[in-house]
């Protein structure tokens, strides 16, 4: 077997663990509450995908879309503190890598009602595991900063790849959200 197989194998096998075990919960508080979306594939995937497809859109959607994403996250994850699971969790949140990234890939423009619920939805399903995954000892209120802090970072991060990139490299932004939407059957497969 050459190299690169085996790098691929090696990476094919490790790659559950990251998204899904959601690693950094060692820290308390803020810096458990950041590593959470920065460190699980699966939410560092979907913010991103949020950011670019906000950047994708116009006028009020623009910022709509990510604050309608970590407001209702944030109501998710108080409901997680207080210990209300939603059925289909994980499906949900896997969902939202596969729909954002196809968004993107296609560079979608909902009408803002349809997109902002759609994007509810979707951060509903991730606040709810942020709040389940509380770790013992952490104070909600400054986990809940971290992965606020977190997720608007995300989103940042992909607004401003897509506003300050060349109109030239629009094509390298829909490669990613395909490549995220792949990600997303990848990971509804597992």
């Amino acid at each position: 077997m050459n190299l690169r197989k085996t790098l691929y194998a090696i990476a094919l096998f490790c790659t559950p663990a990251l998204a899904f075990a959601h690693p950094g919960h060692g820290h308390e508080g803020i810096m458990a509450g950041l590593a959470h979306p920065l460190f699980g594939l699966d939410h560092l995937l979907a913010m991103f995908a949020v950011g670019l497809w906000a950047a994708q859109q116009s006028g009020a959607a623009r910022w709509a879309l990510p604050l309608t994403f970590v407001g209702t996250m944030l109501v998710g994850g108080l409901l997680g503190f207080a210990g209300v699971e939603i059925p289909l969790m994980e499906t949900g949140i896997a969902g939202s890598v596969l729909a954002f990234g196809l968004l993107v890939a296609v560079a979608a423009r909902l009408p803002m009602a349809t997109a902002m619920a759609l994007t509810a939805v979707f951060a509903l399903t991730h606040g709810v595991a942020h709040g389940l995954e509380l770790p013992e000892l952490a104070s909600p209120f400054g986990y809940a900063i971290g992965f606020i802090v977190a997720t608007a970072a995300l989103h940042a991060v992909g607004f401003a790849l897509v506003r300050f990139l060349p109109q030239a490299a629009a094509p390298l932004v829909r490669i990613a959200g395909a490549a995220s939407a792949a990600t997303g059957v990848w990971l509804l497969a597992s």
